[in-house]
């Protein structure tokens, strides 16, 4: 029997209902390959995003919602409640729950993957996604929902193997795996038999043919911060960005907003990560020398902000020089990515202020409660897209099987413009494969970061 069925429509569900009248999310970088955004149906509120790997250990083959052997068992939600109602909830009058008939008395068993690093140097990580993955299966799951985890080891050939083996058993979907080149090794194993994959990877590069990206991607996090930032009155912008495929990636995709959003790019200075010679083009980015005057204070900045699409150590040396070199945050504004989703940042000084685009962390704090309570400690960044990925993966299951009595694994279920709601906030795949995720602003403001403008209900057309 499917447990917290009314749940399961809203946690992770395609997303149905009236239109929403939260705010507009636009995909307008240059990897949008489908055109314009299509309209999709309210969703409830949601949460946050960055990356951080970490380790753990070995469990069974198979796991189910009813038996975890071998490994620490999360305690179930109260029937009828939801793990996560306080942070999804309900949507009110914007959103109708459709109507559920009972499930058949024996649903055909389903059979889905998860391929994480559960031995090696990136146990702990893997052992946090496959715990959340649990949680989920509490949640969303059926008796007759198996999850089966595969070590992958870190490695190609463990990912390849995992695969081979897990198809071997029946898999009938693929979550995971989680490095690069790890998906690059399992994507053919797959594709031969006609199998589709949700990855964790960040590699935009993985995605396409049978192979869906679920990581967090910087392009829809670049569109998102210039576009509120030009909301704002914000028009001249520098730019200090990593010499880097990261850097290179990013940069197109801020060319392209600021084009879109009508702001100058007044600068751009380009850096190696960890370089210590940075002092001197800063000085020649800021314009200080030309802009002292003979009284000894200085003119205004030549930006009203600047774009800084770095993590890190990086992020607190090059805005500490930004601040030496007369470029104050109280003058010129920062914009970051997801890389400043970090506790370590949000108490620089010299990012005060500072705006940038991730998920919503009001659910994600839920979420990390609800592990420390079954788990005993705090979970890792990236631990969200096991409990999103296998949720999802449950209501599709339960969709195909009441609508055609196979899961519906399909692209185009996969790939429904709707899209889904998660942890991490609204989600859908676009025809190219990568997830495009709905962002809300957040501020780095007195050691705290905020919400400042809320992250959308709906995906809606640019065009409305």
């Amino acid at each position: 029997m499917i447990r917290n069925l009314f749940f399961a429509f809203i946690a992770v569900l395609s997303l149905q209902g009236c239109l929403g009248t939260g705010s507009t999310q636009q995909s307008g970088d240059p990897w949008n390959r489908g055109g314009q955004v299509q309209e999709a149906q309210t969703a409830p509120d949601s949460i946050a995003q960055k990356e951080q790997w970490i380790t753990g250990q070995t469990p069974p083959a198979a796991v189910t919602a009813q038996a975890l052997p071998d490994m620490q068992q999360p305690v179930p939600p109260a029937a009828g409640t939801g793990a996560y109602n306080a942070t999804f909830g309900h949507a009110g009058t914007q959103m109708q729950i459709p109507p559920v008939a009972p499930p058949p008395a024996a649903l055909p068993p389903v059979k889905v993957a998860i391929l994480v690093p559960l031995s090696g140097s990136s146990a702990d990580v893997g052992e946090a996604i496959l715990n959340a993955a649990q949680l989920a299966l509490f949640d969303v799951g059926a008796d007759t929902f198996e999850l089966m985890p595969r070590d992958t080891k870190g490695t190609a050939s463990g990912a390849a193997a995992a695969a081979q083996s897990a198809i071997h058993e029946g898999a009938q979907m693929i979550l995971g795996p989680l490095f690069a080149e790890e998906v690059r090794a399992v994507t053919p194993i797959a594709a031969a038999s006609n199998i589709n994959v949700v990855a964790f990877t960040t590699d935009w590069k993985q995605a396409g043919q049978n192979t869906f990206v679920m990581g967090f991607m910087p392009f829809g996090q670049v569109q998102r911060v210039v576009s509120y930032a030009a909301s704002k009155g914000i028009r001249r912008i520098g730019v200090i960005a990593p010499q880097t495929e990261y850097g290179n990636a990013v940069m197109i995709a801020y060319s392209a907003a600021a084009q879109q959003n009508g702001i100058a790019t007044v600068d751009a200075l380009r850096f190696h990560p960890g370089d210590t010679g940075l002092s001197v083009p800063m000085q020649n980015f800021s314009r200080i020398g030309a802009r002292k005057l003979a009284n000894g204070t200085f003119a205004p900045p030549p930006f009203d902000a600047v774009f800084l699409p770095v993590g890190g150590s990086d992020a607190q040396t090059i805005s500490n020089l930004m601040s030496y070199y007369e470029l104050d945050p109280a003058q010129v504004r920062r914009l970051g990515t997801g890389l400043w989703d970090d506790d370590a940042l949000r108490r620089e000084t010299n990012l005060n202020g500072g705006w940038f685009a991730a998920p919503d962390p009001k659910a994600r704090a839920v979420f990390e409660s609800k592990y420390r309570d079954s788990y005993g400690m705090t979970p890792p960044r990236l631990a969200s897209l096991g409990y999103d990925a296998t949720a999802l993966a449950a209501v599709l299951a339960k969709t195909g099987l009441s609508s055609r009595g196979v899961p519906a694994f399909d692209r185009a279920a996969i790939t429904n413009p709707n899209g889904f709601a998660g942890i991490d906030g609204i989600f859908r795949f676009r025809a190219d494969g990568l997830a495009e995720r709905g962002l809300a602003i957040l501020e780095m403001r007195g050691g705290q970061i905020s919400v400042v403008d809320p992250a959308p209900r709906t995906f809606q057309s640019a065009t409305q």
